[in-house]
């Protein structure tokens, strides 16, 4: 009793350090890995339908009857989408088209002359297409400009929406009228997207036109659209909204606050990212968790409806699940699965698991009742009679079946009482490593099964709120103490995207394994240039996981895989690690990073035993930094979507701070003559770069362009790991310049482009000494996340001077945030 009265102070005592201000642009609600992982893409969280972090719907529901009235506050009724002009994934169809650049102000508009176009059939794309987009129709290379016809009958309609997949930028027009645009941007799949006011309008009865066109910046293009109705739930269908009060961004919780009526009600999402109990890291189950009590002193009845929709299961609604109930060891438990399972084969970026089984479970002595059945029908039945009974088996389309539980916390007064659900997700097998398929951490040696491990959470439930709450202060007083409160939420904004992006498996010889995936910048899985910016936070609170992330790579170098002199960029398309399918090598790059990053390791566990490991491989990458990283060739970087680069000064540092590392790790490993001879290397390196890069108040992008400037993030490392080899002046300057040049959404990458990545700055900003120029970098940064108009997970790519996502969303690279906590832990 005395352990539960000091949780219960614990628990009211902690929300007072968290006061905020802080509206993330998407909230995480279920982080699992990056296949299972639920967001809320607004500010209200009964506002819209729960979305993969890939934008793609996956629904959620949640509502709470009180004394027989229902209220909703999560997700959203889905909308019945009615086809009003078909994709060519719904009816062939053909459009008149031309590839040459036609009159810019006209040739979207009625009477524009176009008989010189081609007839060809949809879809529209380039020869090179992904596993989402239809093979066939009509080949372009770069750019299309489309026209399409087609006769309304009526225009009475609800809501005209478009169905388009673009790839890339896209400019669509309805009978002349701007409808959509977006630049730099895409889609994975086909989308529904909403269309301007004056496009409604314009749409008439008879003849229509809609013109479209789609720019290929780099990769596969593509573009098909079509338009749909979205006809909103009416009469009984529609269901009260509990009036949202209050939330809150911790680190391992997103907390709401409602008024259902005369009810309180607060709901708490609960991933026990725990890093340093790599069981419960990997144990993949979250809670849900819901506190009620009386607003008006009085009793009320109350009961909870958590639903879970098919589409956790699956890529899309093409795709067919099955469910089952389950009662075992107290707990009421419901799963899916997807009718057919091919574990282990679907790969790519945009794409969802389509093997394993989703659970929902809770205690057997709070559920009033469970169904597995039509999501409409569940709801509907809640919301009559506050039951359910449904019941209905066979297979269904992933979008029309459901599993629910209805979990009853009696007469509710102005004591508050505690209900709760667990969301998990067992795939089964995880990862495919050269040519293995391997098991998830918690089941590594194939001996535990899924209902274990609920059982494990439910009788723990406690203890692991616990250490939430104590993680949670934890990271908020690392941040806050080492660069104030907007950092600080920065770090809580971001500490479960960049430990849910991976995923933790056993390695053929039980070695941990944290494999991250490029989600939207590819799919690659175990890509350096993504470690290698997410390292800080593992530096910070586990190093295993980090070493988890390189061990990988180092394999594929010491198996003789990969037989070229420095290392790889991947070791594969996520979730198959069969070597690297990215198309270009980063040797600089990804040397300097693993190199940097081991001794990294060897100073936050204190021992040199990871360098000592893989030393042989570490000279080889080395050797070839020794020869060709001081005046890189023209190479991509990590900051690939900037294109090719000659000569690179940052670049160059990497290579310089790569071999600083080498030498510090040479002399501890005993051999003083090469490290004696490295260290004089990078003496004579960091002259000539000081010399080569110096544009007088700041040092140039490259070394044969004095009229240009770039951010030198990889300068961190000097200091950070007292490698000590340029002079601070060099930092100082450095900084000084940034000041002058940043926008009101954050620094610039580089002078070449407005756009910018978060991370690198967070990382740029910890070079200042002063604390007042780190708060000058950080404000724009936590404007540009408080303040993007994007409502999306975190995108670390994103224009400065108007706070839009370029690309990339939900990455590990977050990560990177904590470099000043780092910085300011290891002084």
């Amino acid at each position: 009793m005395r352990e539960l009265w000091l949780f219960c102070i614990f628990l009211l005592s902690t929300p007072t350090s968290f006061a905020q201000t802080l509206r993330p642009p998407a909230v995480p609600l279920v982080t699992i890995d990056p296949y299972t992982s639920a967001w809320s893409f607004g500010d209200q969280l009964g506002g819209s339908i729960t979305k993969h972090w890939t934008g793609r719907p996956y629904p959620m529901d949640g509502l709470i009857r009180v004394d027989g009235t229902t209220y909703r506050f999560l997700g959203a009724a889905t909308p019945v989408m009615k086809t009003i002009l078909p994709t060519a994934k719904q009816a062939a169809y053909t459009a008149k088209f031309t590839t040459e650049k036609p009159d810019p102000e006209w040739w979207y508009k009625e009477g524009y002359n176009i008989s010189t176009w081609k007839q060809g059939p949809a879809p529209f794309g380039t020869h090179e297409r992904n596993d989402n987009m239809l093979r066939g129709g009509t080949e372009f290379a770069k750019e299309i400009w489309y026209r399409r016809e087609f006769t309304l009958s009526a225009v009475d309609f609800e809501k005209p929406t478009l169905n388009i997949f673009h790839d890339d930028d896209v400019q669509v027009y309805i009978n002349g009228v701007p409808a959509f645009d977006c630049a730099p941007c895409f889609t994975g799949d086909y989308e529904f997207k909403p269309i301007s006011a004056s496009a409604r309008k314009a749409l008439k009865k008879g003849k229509n036109i809609l013109a479209a066109y789609c720019k290929n910046g780099a990769g596969p293009g593509y573009i098909d659209i079509g338009l749909a109705d979205e006809i909103a739930p009416k009469g009984a269908d529609v269901i009260l909204a509990a009036k949202q009060t209050g939330f809150e961004m911790r680190a391992t919780q997103s907390v709401y606050e409602f008024d259902a009526g005369p009810v309180h009600l607060t709901v708490r999402f609960v991933a026990p990212l725990i890093m340093k109990d790599l069981d419960l890291l990997a144990r993949p189950i979250n809670y849900i968790v819901y506190d009620v009590k009386s607003n008006d002193g009085k009793t009320h009845d109350v009961s909870v409806l958590n639903s879970i929709s098919g589409l956790w299961v699956t890529n899309d609604n093409s795709q067919s699940v099955t469910g089952k109930e389950a009662n075992q060891d107290g707990l009421t438990t419901l799963s899916l699965a997807n009718q057919t399972q091919n574990v282990l084969v679907r790969k790519g970026d945009d794409v969802r698991i389509d093997w394993g089984q989703a659970y929902l479970s809770a205690p057997a002595g709070v559920v009033k009742g469970s169904a597995i059945g039509s999501p409409s029908d569940i709801v509907k039945e809640f919301t009559q009679k506050g039951t359910l009974s449904t019941d209905q088996a066979g297979a269904a389309p992933a979008d029309a079946k459901s599993m629910a539980l209805v979990l009853t916390a009696g007469k509710v007064g102005t004591a508050s009482k505690s209900l709760h659900a667990m969301l998990g997700y067992d795939d089964g097998f995880s990862v495919q490593y050269f040519g293995q398929n391997l098991r998830p951490w918690w089941n590594k040696d194939g001996n535990r099964t899924f209902q274990g491990e609920l059982k494990k959470s439910e009788t723990d439930f406690e203890k692991i709120l616990q250490a939430c709450e104590e993680t949670d202060k934890m990271i908020y007083d690392d941040a806050v103490k080492a660069g104030g409160k907007q950092y600080a939420e920065l770090c809580v904004l971001s500490y479960r995207q960049a430990i849910a992006a991976h995923k933790l498996v056993a390695g053929p010889s039980g070695t941990p394994l944290f494999f991250s995936k490029e989600n939207f910048s590819n799919g690659s899985i175990g890509t350096v240039d993504i470690t290698y910016p997410s390292a800080p936070l593992f530096l910070l609170y586990n190093p295993v996981l980090l070493k988890g992330m390189m061990e990988p790579i180092f394999y594929y170098s010491e198996s003789g895989k990969w037989a070229k002199p420095f290392a790889a960029h991947d070791v594969g398309t996520y979730p198959l690690a069969n070597g690297q399918t990215y198309g270009e090598d980063m040797p600089v790059e990804e040397s300097g990073n693993m190199l940097t990053l081991t001794y990294a390791i060897c100073k936050a566990e204190n021992n040199i035993d990871f360098a000592k490991k893989h030393w042989k491989v570490l000279s080889i990458w080395a050797n070839y930094l020794k020869k060709e990283g001081f005046d890189p060739a023209n190479q991509l970087c990590t900051d690939d979507f900037a294109g090719h680069l000659a000569r690179n000064a940052n670049l160059s540092i990497k290579a310089i701070m790569g071999l600083a590392c080498y030498a510090k790790m040479a002399e501890q490993l005993g051999d003083t003559k090469e490290a004696t001879e490295v260290n004089g290397l990078v003496k004579d390196f960091a002259k000539k770069w000081m010399e080569l890069a110096d544009s007088g108040d700041h040092y140039a992008l490259t070394f044969d362009d004095k009229n240009t400037w770039s951010q030198k993030y990889n300068l961190v490392w000097d200091s950070l790991l007292k490698l000590d080899v340029f002079p601070k002046a060099v930092a100082e300057k450095e900084i000084k310049y940034y000041l002058t040049k940043q926008k009101p959404f954050g620094l610039p990458l580089d002078s070449r482009k407005t756009y910018s990545k978060s991370d690198w700055i967070v990382w740029t900003a910890t070079l200042a000494t002063d604390p007042k120029d780190f708060d000058a970098l950080i404000r724009p940064v936590y404007k540009y996340a408080t303040e993007t108009p994007d409502r999306i997970p975190l995108s670390d790519w994103h224009e400065t001077v108007n706070g839009k996502s370029v690309g990339f969303r939900a990455r590990s690279v977050v990560g990177g945030y904590w470099m000043k906590v780092l910085g300011e832990r290891w002084k």
